[in-house]
C-alpha cells in the first residue's frame, strides 16, 4: 500500500470568516488594515473577509505579522493526506 494525496483546498469562506475574526480579536478595524496594506479602498480587504478572494502571498504575509501568527492560522484548508 501506499500513500495517496488529495490536493488540499483553501476554503475560501472559512478562511475569510477567520480573517475577520483575527482582525476583531485584535481590534483592528477595516481602514487600519487597508492604510497597512496602503490600499486605495477597503474593497479587497471586505473580500477576503466575504470568501470572494484570497489575499496574495504577500499580503498572507503582512497579515500573518499583523496578527502575529503563522499563514497557516490565517487559511483554513480542506483536505490532506490520505492513506490507502
Amino acid at each position: 500500500m501506499g500513500t495517496i494525496f488529495k490536493t488540499p483546498i483553501i476554503d475560501m469562506i472559512k478562511t475569510g470568516e477567520n480573517i475577520e475574526r483575527l482582525r476583531r480579536s485584535k481590534g483592528i478595524t477595516v481602514r487600519q488594515l487597508q492604510e497597512i496594506f496602503g490600499f486605495a479602498t477597503p474593497q479587497a480587504i471586505y473580500k477576503w473577509q466575504h470568501g470572494d478572494a484570497l489575499p496574495t502571498v504577500d499580503n498572507l504575509i503582512v497579515l500573518a505579522m499583523v496578527f502575529q501568527i503563522p499563514i497557516e492560522e490565517i487559511l483554513v484548508v480542506d483536505g490532506g493526506k490520505v492513506i490507502l
